[in-house]
């Protein structure tokens, strides 16, 4: 079974129903893409929860380590990290996902994970679908909302 993105619909009601986004791999520098994608994604109204270690703040939110330390609810998991990383991450999102701490604050939205373009990993996102996660992939959540909302 190959890999296959959500629709265009689906992309349109999980960024309609998402508010908060936790970057994994959010860089502090404002030159870098994931600086770039989420500084726009949050001017759109979403808040970005940075999740890079070694790091205090990035655009005006608390950093945290990972994602177990998040000590609230995030809606969707946006990847900006290697795919030799994105199998741990995915990891870390279905042990979030299957606590009784509720990963997504909308109880109609699955958690969901969006793994940046350019970033292919389909066993651990095969192992994200299969654990009720939605899954996008090797596509840019900027480009995709600019696309689906502003056009």
């Amino acid at each position: 079974m190959t890999f296959a993105n959500p629709d265009d619909d689906a992309l349109r009601a999980l960024l309609t129903c998402v508010k908060t986004i936790a970057v994994v791999g959010l860089s502090p520098q404002p030159a870098r893409p994931s600086y770039r994608v989420a500084q726009a994604m949050q001017h759109y109204g979403y808040r970005i929860i940075p999740v890079r270690p070694l790091v205090d703040a990035v655009l005006g939110e608390k950093a945290y380590a990972s994602l177990a330390d998040i000590p609230f609810a995030v809606d969707l998991v946006n990847v900006f990290r290697a795919a030799e990383h994105v199998p741990a991450i995915v990891e870390q999102s279905l042990a979030l996902h299957s606590m009784q701490r509720p990963f997504s604050t909308l109880h109609h939205l699955p958690a969901a994970i969006w793994i940046q373009e350019g970033i292919v990993a389909e066993a651990a996102a095969r192992e994200a679908q299969a654990g009720g996660m939605t899954v996008v992939m090797d596509r840019c959540i900027l480009k995709d909302y600019v696309r689906l909302f502003t056009a």
